[in-house]
């Protein structure tokens, strides 16, 4: 039975009163939610509030999802939003993905570029590295990290990352290649500043 399969079945057991389905939903979509969230908040304690607050309010809100996209991206969405209600409450300036228009104009264009897609293998599995990667994602604009966090983390497709953030397929792909261009230009600083050091 492929995943979609396995999720009209959840589906029409949730909406029939089935508890033991309620728990199987969360088994099956708990960690990717949380690991969304986490990525998003950054405190464990907030996300795991978070994740509790998601699978309520999918659970309350079942009978008006229509099935066009996946159970996962549903989720996704759901969490998506009360992670950026949880931001507007604590008062951070973040900027919506669900506001018409397209702000990127104002985002940073990256200076300079390094290859670090060259570097040995066991360069790239330094604890140090990723580090310096989590830190960079986090720096990263708001509306960028969450296309990133999607796309690259997530593994979601293009389709699915929009269906989830509310944006349109060509806004996806831009944010997502603005993020790596930044993230890019950080770690050629990070290289360039090893390299100096070595």
């Amino acid at each position: 039975m492929s995943r979609a399969d396995e999720d009209r079945d959840l589906l029409q057991r949730i909406r029939a009163g089935d508890r033991a389905a309620c728990d199987d939903c969360v088994r099956r979509h708990a960690r990717g939610v949380y690991r969304l969230i986490l990525r998003l908040v950054r405190d464990p304690a907030m996300a795991e509030d978070i994740t509790q607050e998601t699978f309520l309010n999918a659970f309350k809100a079942i009978d008006r999802f229509d099935g066009r996209s996946e159970l996962r991206t549903w989720l996704y969405r759901i969490a998506y939003n009360a992670a950026m209600a949880h931001f507007r409450r604590k008062g951070p300036e973040l900027v919506s993905l669900d506001e018409p228009g397209d702000a990127d104009e104002g985002s940073p264009v990256p200076r300079t570029f390094f290859d670090w897609s060259a570097l040995a293998d066991k360069e790239l599995e330094r604890a140090e590295l990723r580090t310096e990667m989590e830190r960079a994602m986090q720096e990263l604009p708001e509306k960028l990290r969450a296309v990133f966090i999607l796309r690259e983390l997530e593994e979601m497709s293009t389709e699915e990352t929009a269906t989830t953030l509310g944006l349109t397929i060509e806004a996806v792909r831009t944010r997502l290649h603005r993020a790596r261009l930044l993230l890019r230009e950080r770690l050629t600083l990070y290289f360039e500043n090893a390299g100096a050091s070595l």
